[in-house]
């Protein structure tokens, strides 16, 4: 028995277009795979290319969120992992935030997460379990001056993870975090273009030596929504080439 296969197995990976998101659909590419985006013409190509469905919706609208999940149950006939992955961040000091650009970062981050994984039970109870992955962040345990609303939100998907772990155990449905580290995304090319000495000071505390690659995420997306975990659940797992262990 391979503890790893995902073959029969059906997932939805919300942000899972491009960057963290686009690692881990591509890992899961045995299993039947729906990729969920806001930009309809940038979830095609990925989907064309690794034979996913692809599905837009905007996860920060309670009913399109809730769609979205049945959309994929329907479509791909069943519904087995969850992968919540979308999200923003907007960097700024503290003082400067406007009140809608936190609500806008939370709801992203942390409210499409809780709603979509709400939206999911009833099909994964009726699959007899289910693997939930929340996407944290390294800003889930280390705290920056320009990541407010961001590490708040990614703070909370640990919390959150741990909850719907205890409730959900008993329908088999094992829910667990992953906490990148500073990843090669669209997102952290931003924040280097914003935050003055960010690639040599990342540099310089990862043990790797690196920054990480999407792919990166693939191996423990596998393990997270395959049967190699079913005993584990409410983790938060850093990938970080080792950047949360030096002092």
């Amino acid at each position: 028995m391979d503890l790893f296969d995902l073959k029969g197995r059906a997932a939805l990976v919300t942000g899972g277009n491009g960057g963290i998101g686009l690692g881990m659909a591509e890992g899961l590419a045995r299993a039947k795979v729906a990729i969920a985006g806001r930009d309809g013409a940038k979830n095609a190509k990925p989907a064309k290319q690794h034979g996913s469905i692809a599905i837009a919706a905007d996860i920060t609208d309670e009913k399109a969120c809730r769609g979205m999940v049945d959309e994929a149950a329907k479509k791909l006939g069943r519904l087995d992992i969850l992968i919540n992955n979308a999200g923003i961040n907007i960097r700024k000091q503290p003082e400067q935030y406007q009140l809608a650009e936190w609500h806008r970062v939370l709801e992203s981050n942390l409210t499409s997460a809780f709603v979509a994984s709400q939206a999911a039970y009833p099909h994964m109870q009726r699959a007899k379990g289910g693997k939930i992955v929340n996407i944290g962040s390294m800003m889930s345990i280390f705290g920056a001056s320009f990541v407010a609303a961001y590490g708040a939100s990614k703070g909370g998907i640990v919390q959150l993870t741990r909850a719907l772990a205890t409730a959900w155990a008993k329908d088999n449905i094992q829910v667990n975090a992953v906490l990148p580290g500073w990843i090669d995304t669209a997102l952290t090319r931003r924040a280097r273009d914003e935050i003055s000495g960010l690639h040599e000071r990342v540099l310089a505390r990862t043990p790797a030596g690196r920054w990480g690659a999407p792919e990166d995420l693939a191996g423990i997306a596998v393990f997270l929504c395959s049967s190699a975990s079913d005993f584990v659940t409410g983790t938060a797992i850093p990938v970080d080439g080792g950047y949360a262990v030096q002092a």
